[in-house]
């Protein structure tokens, strides 16, 4: 199978986000669509993948002005293929390109882990939002080789 990731703004795909957001944090996750939809995403930077074969969308991320990451969500026939790692290098990028020092996200317990793996540190104390215990992590980024060109993100398997 084979992905495009690209880089959108709300503006114009906010119907393709907005069924991926749906199906993973509405449908599976019970997370009410006042809370899932909220200003940031006006503002915010996303990222979108889409299976090539199918067209359709499958997961997306995005991250803030201010280095928050969120809303990354993958569809759920499609979490084996590692899709997330692509959708985190996306938004990394974006960080670097917003001369960020740091990104921060509030992870689900759960994943703290798995976010652990990009570098991400626990910072602060469990907290809850939506009825989901969360934990503040923060990743320091480190400065870009400029010397090479842009990257795109395609994932092939």
């Amino acid at each position: 199978m084979s992905y495009s990731i690209s880089q959108v703004k709300w503006q114009q795909a906010a119907p393709l986000l907005k069924n991926i957001r749906e199906k993973v944090f509405v449908c599976e996750k019970r997370i009410p669509k006042k809370i899932e939809f909220d200003k940031g995403d006006r503002t915010a930077y996303h990222m979108l993948v889409c299976d090539d074969k199918s067209q359709e969308p499958i997961a997306t991320g995005r991250i803030s002005p201010e280095g928050e990451i969120s809303r990354i969500a993958v569809v759920m026939g499609h979490r084996s293929k590692k899709v997330d790692a692509f959708i985190m290098q996306g938004l990394f990028s974006i960080a670097h390109e917003l001369s960020l020092e740091e990104v921060f996200i509030s992870s689900p317990l759960e994943k703290v882990g798995y976010f652990t793996e990009y570098n991400f540190l626990p910072v602060g104390s469990v907290y809850m939002v939506a009825g989901m215990p969360k934990q503040r992590m923060v990743c320091k980024i480190i400065e870009k080789d400029t010397s090479t060109k842009p990257e795109r993100y395609y994932l092939n398997q």
